[in-house]
């Protein structure tokens, strides 16, 4: 091997390596880190693998070393299987005409228009919670989320349809971690696949009667949307980022307002100081986007939300082109894992991890400013989470309200601790109190 150095670390058990203890130990990675460094391997799913840690890492993955790096090759087969050949898994010049036709649905003029609608869908849940007064707060946030995925995305009607669709969705995310991918009818992982034909059955529908009759939602727009040469996305291209779409437009949403939630109720300083600011911008009248783009502090908790639970822990990548990080040398067809949640968790990074201090996004601090690729909850580079803006727009809707109008209180006797698979929510799901203020 002409004397390179593959990283420090051990491959572990045959064929499993060391899979059960990265599934399984909430402090793997943490203890890997100090024991070896921003570089070390071992072997995940039967592949050696490497993972690579801190800010310098995440920007030689997601920006500088892109061309050693393959999504599809990378992520577990049951994502695959699950999610299809959506925008998530594609690669290359494939990856970049996709993209392109998908952007302007989800980004800029387009946004105005879905603001109406998600303030709609967020005062009818507020009056429904205020109604029932106790409730599990990360359910009631997914059937939020799911509502305003489904009606702005796919221009759905609410009610039983996506009650049902969100059941199925809920089944299909629960089987992308499965660590035995059998596909029989009682495993977790075969209902998984039978939720997600029913969800594509559906999704070719909807596809097939957008095209006739072209709406307001992002469906219609990608329909509508064409490339340089004039081509446009095929049935089984809309169908596949269809399912993306209402999977990433709701599941790290749910994730991280039930987490703003929970942190607000435990830090009640925090939360006077959020909804004075909300107070002061109501007396300009009523929500509006010239508002949402006033909220400095809530974006600095959101923040702060983002870096201490970042929805999905980290991303992986197959590793196509040899490459050397670090002085070490990682050969093809190896797995690479950038840990987005162990960055954000680095004392030199952000002091005092384990503090939630909003404060450390102000203008006078910008400790993510400091080295760059330090905040990757949402990914990074040319291929940062294409839904982004939607989701902050979503989210600094729903925290609005809530500010301006409720009061909620963390009940007793529940477990708040974390649960990282397959998005990061509190275990018991946060059990709240609500009332009108």
């Amino acid at each position: 091997m002409d004397n390179k150095r593959l990283p420090p670390g051990e491959l572990g058990l045959p064929v499993i390596g060391e899979t059960l203890s990265f599934v399984f130990d909430r402090q793997y990675i943490k203890s890997k880190y100090d024991k070896y460094g921003a570089i070390f391997k071992t072997r995940l799913l039967g592949r050696p693998a490497v993972f690579l840690v801190g800010p310098e890492a995440n920007e030689f993955v997601l920006s500088s070393g892109m061309e050693y790096f393959s999504w599809r090759s990378g992520w577990p087969e049951t994502f695959k299987v699950l999610l299809g050949e959506s925008l998530f898994l594609q690669d290359g010049e494939e990856h970049k005409r996709n993209r392109r036709l998908m952007m302007p649905a989800l980004h800029g003029a387009a946004l105005p228009r879905y603001v109406s609608t998600m303030e709609e869908i967020t005062q009818k849940y507020l009056k429904i919670w205020e109604e029932k007064g106790e409730f599990v707060w990360f359910e009631e946030m997914k059937k939020l989320t799911f509502e305003i995925a489904t009606v702005l995305l796919l221009g759905a009607n609410p009610g039983a349809e996506v009650d049902r669709l969100s059941g199925l969705f809920t089944t299909l995310t629960n089987g992308l971690f499965s660590l035995l991918p059998v596909r029989l009818p009682v495993t977790g992982f075969g209902r998984a696949i039978a939720a997600r034909n029913e969800l594509l059955k559906h999704l070719e529908r909807v596809v097939k009667e957008r095209q006739e009759n072209p709406t307001n939602d992002v469906l219609s727009l990608l329909i509508e949307a064409r490339d340089e040469e004039g081509n446009k996305l095929s049935l089984e291209e809309l169908t596949a980022q269809a399912m993306l779409l209402l999977f990433a437009g709701h599941e790290t949403t749910t994730s991280m307002l039930t987490w703003l939630c929970l942190e607000l109720g435990r830090y009640p300083e925090v939360l006077e100081r959020a909804r004075k600011e909300q107070k002061q911008l109501e007396l300009m009248g009523d929500l509006s986007l010239e508002q949402l783009g006033q909220m400095s502090y809530l974006d600095q908790i959101l923040l702060e939300i983002e870096r201490m639970h970042p929805p999905v822990g980290g991303g992986f990548r197959g590793v196509v082109k040899p490459f050397e990080f670090n002085g070490f040398y990682v050969p093809a067809g190896w797995l690479a894992l950038y840990s987005i949640k162990m960055t954000h968790y680095l004392p030199d990074v952000y002091p005092n991890p384990q503090n939630f201090d909003p404060d450390r996004f102000s203008l006078e601090r910008q400790e993510h400013k400091k080295r760059p690729m330090s905040l990757v909850g949402f990914g990074g580079g040319s291929r940062i989470c294409i839904g982004f803006a939607f989701a902050k727009l979503e989210m600094k809707i729903v925290a609005a309200y809530l500010l301006r109008n409720y009061a909620w209180e963390i009940l007793p006797n529940q477990s708040l601790e974390v649960v990282e698979i397959p998005t990061r929510r509190p275990k018991d799901g946060l059990r709240v109190k609500f009332e009108k203020l």
